[in-house]
């Protein structure tokens, strides 16, 4: 069954006539050593990896340019984000639970923003919601939702973001990773 936010996506943005053979969920899963939220992987089952609107950059698991390898982006952005909160950068309140992680999905590549699920213990990666960081500094902005729900919101002006000011945009697109990587 279809996610109904990448429903809702379809709708608003056509997929790519030929998307790239599904990851292997079950290894990127053993990797990251948790499962993914069905909607991120419908996402990139119907799209592959690539950007929407020419600003929001799905990181896809096995993508050859590890910028926008979800894999490759989970364990630099964790190694820079312990970093930095070992240097005294404030951690946000949302992450200060023991055991809580950020397991980046998406990149804004010229802004330096990076959106993340919210992994709390316990929770199915259904619950997981959207961090966004600004990326160049220490603000952060939470959205309680998933993250195709975060997009298909993003894109129709459902969702509302400081760091997103010029959405809605009067048309959408999407280019994939193998049309301009």
């Amino acid at each position: 069954m279809t996610d109904p936010s990448v429903a809702r996506l379809t709708g608003l943005v056509p997929p790519p006539g030929n998307p790239p053979a599904a990851p292997d969920w079950d290894r990127v899963e053993a990797v990251l050593g948790t499962p993914l939220p069905d909607d991120y992987k419908q996402l990139i089952e119907v799209y592959g990896g690539g950007v929407f609107d020419e600003t929001v950059w799905v990181l896809a698991p096995g993508c050859e340019d590890e910028d926008y390898d979800l894999l490759a982006q989970t364990e630099e952005r964790g190694r820079i984000l312990a970093d930095l909160w070992a240097s005294g950068e404030p951690r946000p309140a949302e992450i200060g639970d023991s055991g809580t992680r950020l397991i980046p999905w998406a990149t804004v590549e010229e802004a330096g923003h990076y959106l993340y699920w919210l992994v709390r213990p316990g929770q199915e990666p259904s619950e997981w919601t959207v961090v966004l960081n600004e990326g160049r500094g220490p603000e952060w902005e939470s959205h309680p939702q998933s993250c195709g729900a975060f997009l298909a919101g993003l894109l129709t002006g459902d969702v509302r973001s400081f760091y997103f000011d010029e959405f809605p945009l009067p048309a959408h697109s999407f280019d994939a990773n193998s049309d301009i990587l």
